[in-house]
């Protein structure tokens, strides 16, 4: 079956274990149904969909954005700036 590369960032990669890894792609997939997908495979990074930015070969999509194979799909959490050194 055809398969896109996924990359993790930040939160989700440590959670996850993995900073890439590779989904089927059958018609219809989304870049939300990816994370869903994830979500099933990494069960430390469910319920983090509301914050998340999907990107879709480097460019920011909705989560309803369609995946087709060869596709590369980002995740990114939302980061927070480090603290301001004294």
């Amino acid at each position: 079956m055809p398969r896109a590369k996924v990359l993790l960032f930040a939160r989700l990669s440590q959670l996850a274990g993995v900073r890439e890894t590779e989904v089927e792609v059958g018609e219809g997939l989304t870049a939300g149904d990816v994370y869903r997908a994830l979500a099933e495979r990494f069960p430390a990074i469910a319920g983090l969909q509301g914050s998340l930015l999907y990107a879709v070969n480097a460019e920011y999509v909705a989560p309803e954005a369609p995946v087709r194979p060869g596709d590369e799909i980002a995740l990114i959490p939302p980061v927070s700036g480090g603290a301001r050194a004294v």
